[in-house]
């Protein structure tokens, strides 16, 4: 679309201009005459309409060209002032009134409440056939969507293009940035910056932009006259949502109707890309998840090991490695994305420094973690920030249930590529022991081998026997009488039977605290100092989490 065709659109909607309208042929063949809102010539037409009744606001949206000679205008100077207030309340772009045998000259009255409302009030000199001026401003209307649609069908083809030749989404948005003169900027659904492109005022930064417009506002509505559109999301359970946003601000021109038409266009591709890169993203990760899958349980060797890793990017030289498993479990949503989490993760650990090959198991609900760590005294540093960014990653992709509980981290032994096979099933296995744990930050493999006997036992009749001989009794008590007991016995033996810690922590004082562990040994028959006792009890503590 040309120069001429701009200046004969409206800028801020779907319409043309009032001033274009009077150019036309059916309205200038009336010789018309503005008498009120020769400033406003420039609002939109939206549409034409003509009527003669006295309530015609009530049939009207707003935008409207009213056509009329004049009959439901009223007799009295109340009426007529009364008829255009209600027309400008209605937001109508203008009033013409056709000179004739109700007006051969428009009131004082309508034409003062004209000029005091803001509406822009035109009376025509001679006769024009209604239907010709309405297919002439209609015609123009629709000629001019269709202007719009092929600029912003431009744009679509140029995005298409460039997509086919190997481009993505910083391609997408340079275009669009282009073609609106104003930098463009795609944010997550929760406003996170992804991408920008275009320039400032005076060729500043899109960041230097983002930042000061929207990095501090992002619950905030955007700059008037910006242009927000959402790129919808896809794939299992997240239909109908949205994937990112595509924001235009109009910090070096203003925006109009086409630049939404074109940010639309072209965020019906960006969803293609983002749902092709989610999905290359993920069959990446479940590759990698795979391969340590295999090294866990045997299947690739401890000498091919380190060459199939360096096709995967993971170059950890001679360095100690460092298994590490999450655990989601029961606490996955069935909306999460693997990706999602796996980009997420990865981008936390880039802050570590350390090599880090990450994959996933979606089957099992795990995530795998192989690092290289600098030297083995390093361990409890590195598991700490990697626990961090493996539980913020599941945050940020969304995958934890509403109530549920946190994930299950898991850090094996550091060593060579064979122990790190063994590493990283016992971690694996571990995680899976270690569900319904007291939350911790990770865990460390080494101190669960209690808690995986059991759990490898969970099916045995044997260990459900032991567990009732050991605590039945105070699991009978629990049920019927307060305050329960099996918390104290806990704590107690947790704090390997320091009274005053049990208390401490149990905010009782000390003959509470004793009556209650003189009533556990009445009820279990036994002394709570014998240290055979005291390790059946633990045994029999952590084994009822694994039986019914």
């Amino acid at each position: 679309m040309d120069s001429r065709t701009d200046n004969r659109l409206d800028t801020q909607g779907a319409g043309i201009t009032l001033q274009r309208a009077l150019e036309l042929p059916g309205l200038r063949s009336g010789l018309p005459e503005i008498l009120a809102g020769a400033d406003r010539l420039g609002r939109t037409v939206r549409w034409v309409h003509a009527g003669e009744v006295p309530n015609i606001a009530s049939l009207l949206k707003g935008g409207e060209l009213l056509l009329t000679t004049g009959y439901g205008l009223g007799t009295r100077p109340a009426e007529q002032r009364a008829f255009v207030r209600t027309l400008a309340e209605r937001g109508i772009a203008a009033l013409v009134v056709e000179l004739g045998p109700r007006f051969t000259r428009l009131p004082a009255a309508l034409v003062d409440t004209a000029r005091s409302a803001g509406l822009p009030l035109v009376q025509l000199h001679r006769e024009v056939p209604f239907v010709t001026v309405t297919e002439e401003i209609h015609t123009e209307i629709v000629n001019g969507h269709y202007a719009l649609l092929q600029r912003a069908e431009e744009v679509h083809r140029r995005c298409t293009e460039a997509l086919l030749g190997g481009g993505g989404v910083p391609q997408v948005l340079g275009i669009l940035a282009g073609f609106s003169g104003n930098p463009v900027f795609l944010e997550t659904a929760d406003g996170r910056l992804l991408y920008a492109a275009g320039e400032g005022p005076e060729g500043a930064d899109p960041l230097q932009v983002w930042e000061g417009l929207r990095g501090p506002h992002k619950d905030a509505p955007p700059p008037t006259g910006s242009v927000l559109v959402d790129v919808p999301g896809g794939g299992p359970g997240t239909a109908g949502s949205v994937r990112a946003r595509l924001v235009l601000l109009p910090v070096r021109s203003p925006l109009t109707p086409v630049h939404r038409i074109a940010a639309e266009r072209a965020a019906g591709i960006l969803a293609v890309v983002l749902m092709q890169a989610r999905q290359e993203e993920e069959l990446a990760a479940r590759g990698r998840g795979d391969f340590l899958t295999d090294l866990a349980e045997g299947r690739i060797t401890a000498e091919d090991a380190p060459a199939q890793a360096r096709v995967l990017g993971f170059k950890p030289g001679d360095s100690p490695l460092l298994p590490v498993v999450m655990r989601i479990g029961d606490s996955l949503s069935p909306g999460g994305g693997w990706a999602v989490l796996a980009r997420a993760v990865s981008e936390e650990l880039a802050a570590v420094g350390v090599p880090v090959l990450l994959g996933v198991r979606p089957v099992e609900g795990r995530v795998l973690v192989l690092l290289g760590l600098r030297s083995e005294s390093e361990r409890s540093t590195v598991a700490d920030r990697v626990a961090a960014a493996l539980r913020a990653g599941v945050e940020r992709a969304g995958m934890r249930r509403p109530g549920s509980p946190p994930p299950v981290v898991v850090v094996g032994v550091a060593g060579g590529w064979a122990a790190a096979s063994a590493g990283l099933r016992h971690a694996a296995e571990t995680a899976t022991a270690a569900q319904g744990l007291t939350d911790r930050p990770w865990y460390d493999a080494r101190r669960l081998d209690i808690d995986l006997l059991m759990w490898r036992l969970r099916d045995h009749p044997d260990l459900a026997a032991f567990v009732d001989r050991a605590i039945g009794p105070l699991r009978d008590h629990d049920h019927r009488s307060k305050p329960p007991l099996l918390p104290t016995l806990e704590t107690y033996l947790a704090h390997a039977g320091r009274k005053a810690e049990t208390a401490r922590e149990l905010h009782l004082n000390r003959q509470t605290l004793y009556n209650r562990l003189a009533r556990i040994g009445e009820l279990l028959g036994t002394d709570l100092d014998d240290p055979q006792t005291v390790l059946a009890l633990s045994l029999a503590l952590r084994a009822r989490r694994h039986v019914p």
